[in-house]
């Protein structure tokens, strides 16, 4: 590097120096992310696709475009995960009978069987994020994150709750 080369040591852009909340909260969601993937690899996920099976283990078969919604993501994101996942033996599509022109999406047994480990990798990642908070910090963060949440999900324009499917979750 040369003399004249600035050097980037600061931990937040000078552009986002109006915004230092944001900067932290997208460097938490983004080592949560890096965390939390490696401990899914030992499962054979990867980030994302431990959240769609949680649905699936709540709601049973459910349509993918009501899943698509729920889970606030983009229907091609949603697809290619799908298809990955329907490959691995992790989940089934299949029509609708109510409306064939619809497509249901479940967990297979050997999707289902990844409960545990997912539910252990949840609760070790809770443990390691909030290692040194006291119990009434992790209330205070967890209530402060919700108001967080629900600001950000007016400002998205988001109605919030996925609709009920029907027959579903």
């Amino acid at each position: 590097m040369s003399g004249t080369d600035p050097v980037c040591t600061e931990t937040a852009p000078s552009a986002a120096h109006g915004g230092p909340v944001s900067i932290a909260l997208a460097r938490v969601a983004r080592m949560h992310r890096i965390a939390a993937g490696r401990r899914l690899k030992d499962l054979g996920l990867y980030p994302g696709q431990e959240m769609m099976l949680m649905r699936l283990w709540d709601c049973g078969p459910v349509r993918q475009s009501v899943l698509i919604q729920s889970l606030g993501l983009d229907a091609s994101t949603v697809t290619k995960m799908l298809q990955r996942m329907e490959h691995c033996g992790l989940v089934l599509r299949r029509p609708d009978p109510a409306d064939r022109r619809a497509v249901l999406v479940e967990a297979t047994d050997e999707g289902r069987s990844l409960r545990a480990g997912v539910e252990g990798v949840w609760s070790d990642l809770e443990q390691a994020s909030l290692s040194g908070l006291s119990p009434e910090d992790r209330a205070e963060l967890s209530r402060l994150l919700g108001l967080v949440a629900d600001n950000l999900r007016e400002e998205a324009g988001e109605a919030g709750e996925c609709p009920a499917p029907a027959g579903g979750c």
